[in-house]
């Protein structure tokens, strides 16, 4: 099936596999999760920490089946207050040689209602299908970017197990502006007091997701800002707009977020450093470049309580997820480990092991 979809162009390959999985034709994973991935994190509890970043579900179309697929956890969006039609196309691009992928897709959405008219549509009593994240956007031409997300939040706070403020995607134009000091904490604010609005009691965590392409002053800032508000975690980090001399793919000079296996080093570099800049006291959320339970355990040891990938799922397929779990459980277990939460930032820890 993956190198079936291969044949058509991206984005085409890509709105198949959405309604492939929304029509329940992908096979469930029923095979039970090792107990040594089970965690805890933000009061909720997750069969394992392994979960699909957005970017991939963009509309809430197919997140039950995605989490058939194996996820502890899947992200929904990003989502904008109002639909819109992102860039123009050509807008996705495989780098195989890279194991890497080029969007510049411009947070195309079908807007909140609809997309909370389908998250409603989850089961009710007991567990709620599976921990379901919603990333929230703003619109292009929003003049007013703290309303955006105070939208989203107003509409998806209720609805999804976490919500995620996404102030980094390179492609609108000056989205990561938002990440300095003072606009971020204006922003922050505005969605924490939607928060409140929209749930008064036992809120969704809110998160922040972040690029890797920052100085060392936006990372002091950032660290400040999410401890002094607070959020509840980040997310490190979303694509880059960095082009490593070494990239072979004949897409390489697109424009856009570069996503993949060149983003694995400096996605974790950057996580290592905001696990330091916080001191560990907020759950971080490791993306970019994961496609092995080696380089999930090494997010972890980096510093994040859970793990996210994407773009590797574009080159080997649903089994992936079965893969990189077995394949952290050995990491675990290999170094002594009884918890996925005892290994987290292991690698800033002098022993560098289990305590």
């Amino acid at each position: 099936m993956t190198a079936l979809l291969r044949l058509f162009p991206p984005e085409s390959a890509h709105r198949l596999t959405i309604r492939t999985l929304a029509a329940g034709l992908v096979p469930a994973e029923t095979a039970p999760d090792d107990p040594i991935l089970a965690t805890r994190v933000w009061n909720l509890d997750l069969p394992n920490p392994i979960g699909l970043a957005a970017g991939f579900d963009k509309n809430a179309e197919a997140f039950a089946a995605t989490l058939g697929l194996g996820f502890g956890f899947v992200e929904i969006g990003s989502v904008t207050p109002r639909p819109q039609p992102g860039n123009p196309r050509p807008r996705l691009f495989r780098l195989a040689e890279d194991g890497a992928v080029i969007n510049r897709l411009g947070f195309n959405n079908d807007g909140l209602q609809p997309v909370a008219a389908r998250l409603r549509r989850r089961p009710s009593g007991g567990p709620r299908c599976g921990i379901v994240g919603a990333n929230l956007g703003k619109n292009r031409d929003s003049a007013d970017a703290a309303a955006d997300y105070a939208a989203g939040v107003a509409a998806l706070a209720p609805l999804a197990d976490y919500l995620v403020v996404n102030v980094s995607s390179p492609n609108t134009p000056g989205l990561r502006a938002l990440q300095g000091r003072e606009p971020l904490a204006h922003l922050i604010d505005a969605v924490l007091a939607a928060r409140q609005r929209a749930v008064p009691t036992s809120p969704p965590p809110l998160l922040l997701k972040i690029a890797p392409d920052l100085t060392e002053e936006d990372k002091h800032d950032i660290a400040e800002v999410a401890l002094a508000a607070p959020v509840d975690g980040l997310i490190v980090s979303n694509t880059t707009i960095a082009r490593p001399a070494d990239l072979r793919g004949r897409h390489a000079g697109e424009a856009g977020g570069l996503s993949g296996r060149p983003l694995f080093k400096p996605s974790t570099a950057v996580l290592a450093d905001m696990y330091l800049l916080t001191g560990g006291r907020l759950p971080l959320v490791g993306a970019g470049g994961v496609a092995s339970g080696a380089d999930a355990y090494a997010k972890i040891r980096a510093g994040a309580s859970l793990v996210q990938f994407y773009t590797a799922l574009i080159y080997a397929g649903p089994g992936l997820v079965r893969r990189i779990k077995r394949e952290l459980a050995a990491c675990l277990r290999a170094d002594g480990f009884a918890s996925v939460a005892d290994a987290v930032g292991a690698d800033h820890r002098n022993d560098r092991g289990p305590s």
